[in-house]
């Protein structure tokens, strides 16, 4: 399946958040932060990343879904999907 902007949608805003939140967390640590500090900031970044792939694995299911409903073949079967699910789990 292949992603583009609109499959991707919220989950490439949260991506592009994060990238801003983990460029924070660099900084803080070039800077000497409290250590309680960083690693606050860093396991919301970890959230936001895995936010996004659950957003992208749910874009991809309910893409296949109307795929199957128009009476095409979709693009990745359940088993592919629920595999890259757990992947992120």
């Amino acid at each position: 399946m292949q992603l583009n902007e609109a499959l991707a949608g919220d989950a490439l805003n949260r991506l592009k958040r994060a990238q801003g939140q983990l460029a924070s967390v660099i900084s803080m640590i070039e800077e000497g932060e409290e250590c309680e500090k960083v690693l606050t900031q860093l396991a919301a970044v970890s959230r936001a990343l895995d936010r996004a792939g659950f957003k992208l694995v749910a874009s991809g299911m309910r893409h296949c879904q109307r795929a199957r409903e128009r009476g095409e073949e979709p693009p990745m079967t359940e088993e592919e999907l629920e595999k890259l699910f757990l992947a992120l789990a």
